[in-house]
C-alpha cells in the first residue's frame, strides 16, 4: 500500500505536506477533492479512524461562510459526512492514508517523520 494524500491542490497546508514528502523521496498518490470529490467510502474509514469532529475544519473560510443554521446542523457523523460531501473544502487537510492502515489529518512534520521512518524500514 502506498501513501495517499487527499486534499485541495492550492491549499497551503497540502502544498507543505506534498513538499515534505517530495523532499524525502516518498512516493504518494494525490487525490484532489475539487477534481475528484470526497470519496464516500474513504470518508467512512476516516471518521472511524479519527472521528468526524477532527475532519470538519471549523477554522477555515468555507466553514465561516456557511449559514449559522447549516453549521448548527453538524451535530453528528451523518450530518458531518453530508456536509463534507457537499462542501469538500470544509474537510481539514490533508488527510493522509499511510501504509499499515494509519490515517492522519493535517500536517505535523514530527508525527509524519515517525510514520515515514517506519515506512523506510
Amino acid at each position: 500500500m502506498n501513501i495517499t494524500v487527499y486534499g485541495i491542490a492550492n491549499c497551503d497546508t497540502v502544498k507543505k505536506a506534498r513538499a515534505w514528502l517530495d523532499e524525502r523521496g516518498l512516493a504518494y498518490h494525490f487525490h484532489d477533492f475539487r477534481k475528484a470529490g470526497v470519496p464516500a467510502q474513504r470518508l467512512d474509514a476516516w471518521t472511524a479512524a479519527v472521528g468526524w469532529e477532527k475532519l470538519v475544519n471549523r477554522q477555515g473560510t468555507t466553514w465561516r461562510k456557511l449559514e449559522p443554521a447549516r453549521q448548527a446542523a453538524v451535530r453528528d457523523e451523518a450530518a458531518a459526512q453530508r456536509l463534507m460531501q457537499a462542501e469538500p473544502s470544509v474537510v481539514k487537510r490533508p488527510v493522509v492514508e499511510w501504509p499499515g492502515g494509519r490515517t492522519t489529518v493535517g500536517f505535523d512534520a514530527s508525527a509524519w517523520e515517525a510514520l515515514a521512518d517506519g515506512r523506510r524500514r
